[in-house]
């Protein structure tokens, strides 16, 4: 599996959000198996993109196309764009219990409290 990641800052996330669902490097028919939109938790104005392919030359012909589309709205939607294509080594995995395995209140609550994400 093969993910191209892409993170820039965004003036406005409802604006750039909206430009994202309108798919205008045709992420649907480019190969992208499913994506995930991450934004870090002090700072809703920057915005990383996972997108997750079969190949990497999957990634690298939709990377040319934002590209071409970065160079349309550089300032407008989003600026300075940083991109690169990963190969994943390894499938996620989660540290947590299997759910047959109890944990103590406050082995579960530390482990609650590092996680914390947020939802986009």
């Amino acid at each position: 599996m093969y993910i191209l990641r892409i993170e820039h800052p965004v003036p406005d996330y409802a604006g750039w959000k909206k430009a994202f669902d309108g798919d205008p490097a045709l992420r649907k028919k480019s190969g992208v198996r499913r994506y995930q939109i991450m934004r870090p938790v002090d700072n809703p104005n920057f915005v990383l993109i996972d997108l997750e392919f079969d190949t990497a030359k999957q990634a690298e012909v939709l990377l040319a196309a934002m590209r071409e589309v970065w160079g349309r709205i550089q300032g407008t939607i989003m600026s300075d764009p940083k991109a690169r294509i990963v190969e994943a080594v390894e499938p996620p995995r989660s540290d947590h219990p299997s759910p047959g395995k109890r944990l103590g209140r406050s082995r579960m609550l530390g482990t609650l409290d590092q996680a914390r994400y947020q939802r986009v």
